[in-house]
């Protein structure tokens, strides 16, 4: 599960929005969207392309894309 708050702070200070991210990954924005939202799960290359497009470190990645679920 993403830390979808944390991805969505990270594009904020990056200004980069969902449409620039869907044409990164070569994705269809509303699968962004809910990729992002937790609708749909990330696979491992596009958390990874999504990081380096969004400049995180290797050390801050399990941050952003390793969130446990809160109940």
């Amino acid at each position: 599960m993403v830390n979808s708050d944390k991805i969505k702070g990270r594009m904020r200070e990056r200004a980069i929005t969902q449409a620039d991210v869907a044409k990164y990954l070569r994705l269809a924005q509303p699968t962004v969207n809910q990729k992002i939202n937790n609708v749909r799960p990330f696979d491992l290359n596009e958390a990874e392309k999504l990081a380096e497009l969004l400049q995180i470190n290797s050390g801050d990645f399990g941050e952003y894309f390793f969130t446990p679920k809160v109940a």
